[in-house]
């Protein structure tokens, strides 16, 4: 899988764009605020059509613009296709079409284009509270199974209801949420632990593959036995005092966490900027894993100044696990040539005030 081409237009500080991309990517060099990372933002849109760093669409647009459209053509198996969303500010209108037909649902419109994202402040996925971490999960299992997206949606929906019936102090309209939470609940947790058991290992591969020679670990910490549905009622009732006093679900996924560790410490409490760095490049690298087996097929890589903060070797050693296996896609930032390390072998373009050029 691979972009063949991109069209951006209205899309933040970029100029009107329209590229024909190299099927083993580009190298994008340009000074701060010229437009390096808002070209990677448009080229990642597509797979989960928002933002990769949490903007709304009203924020992606240009300043006092009527909206943005971004179009990618996307090879996959052989075969051409297009992904489109325009997005108009006023009145506002999201619309997103796979090969010229509208997606009604997200659903139907994610997967058709697939890449790892990775960005100077994701650091916090090693560095920060467990919310991050429980957001990179559910990203990269959603992406990997559809039906992880239906029970997320409906279990979020359904702990929304079940918090505010609990502010009510309405302990018969809390129940009434209670098989429908446990449902959810138990396909999330199920589906986290299995990844998580898969992904240790790895985890420990892809940091030493970095150079790093600290005994390092990953694990789930949850209450695992939520991954069957017949383990609830009895948490649920257990919880109830903690919930009723304070207004809130206090048992349930999205209360866990990811937890990371090096030599038996916390990594987050005793990592060192460029071990908390290397650890989240690790962490993409599992995504990129995870993805490539769902689908079949190699995601690319969207990587922002990821060569920044890591020493020499660890460089190299990223150069040479980009350049394994299958061949896939990779867009990688910096502000200037000798920032990229010397076995990087894309083709260099440049962008300038919102302008991208190429050889």
């Amino acid at each position: 899988m691979w972009l063949e081409g991109l069209v951006a237009r209205g899309f933040r500080n970029l100029a009107p764009t329209e590229l024909t991309l190299p099927p083993e990517g580009i190298a994008l060099l340009g000074a701060n605020a010229q437009g390096k990372t808002n070209l990677l933002e448009a080229l990642y849109y597509s797979v989960l059509f928002r933002s990769f760093r949490g903007a709304t669409d009203s924020e992606l647009a240009r300043f006092d613009g009527p909206g943005f459209r971004v179009e990618s053509t996307v090879m996959r198996t052989g075969k051409t296709g297009t992904i489109a969303t325009e997005f108009r500010v006023a009145p506002k209108r999201k619309r997103i079409e796979v090969d010229g037909a509208e997606s009604s649902r997200l659903m139907e419109a994610m997967g058709h284009w697939v890449a790892v994202a990775f960005l100077p402040s994701d650091v916090v996925l090693a560095s920060g509270p467990g919310a991050e971490r429980r957001r990179y999960l559910d990203r990269l299992l959603c992406l990997a199974d559809s039906r992880y997206l239906t029970a997320l949606t409906r279990y979020r929906s359904v702990l929304s209801q079940r918090n505010a019936a609990l502010r009510h102090e309405r302990r018969d309209v809390v129940q009434a949420f209670d098989e429908a939470l446990a449902s959810a609940g138990a396909a999330i947790v199920s589906s986290r632990v299995r990844w998580a058991d898969t992904a240790t290992s790895m985890f420990a591969e892809e940091f030493a593959a970095l150079g790093e020679q600290e005994t390092v670990g990953l694990s789930y910490r949850g209450r695992a036995e939520l991954a069957a549905v017949d383990a609830w009622p009895g948490a649920i009732e257990e919880a109830w005092p903690a919930d009723s006093k304070r207004g809130v679900t206090t048992v349930g996924p999205h209360r866990d966490d990811l937890i990371l560790e090096i030599g038996g410490r916390a990594l987050r409490e005793y990592g060192s900027t460029g071990q908390q760095r290397s650890a989240v490049i690790a962490l993409k690298l599992l995504e990129l894993s995870t993805l490539s087996e769902a689908y079949g097929t190699e995601p690319a890589l969207v990587l922002d100044d990821v060569f920044a903060e890591l020493d020499t070797e660890r460089q190299n050693r990223l150069v040479t696990r980009l350049d394994e296996g299958a061949r896939r896609q990779v867009f990688v930032t910096a502000p200037r040539r000798d920032e990229l390390p010397e076995g990087l072998t894309l083709p260099v373009w440049n962008v300038k005030e919102g302008r991208v050029t190429c050889p």
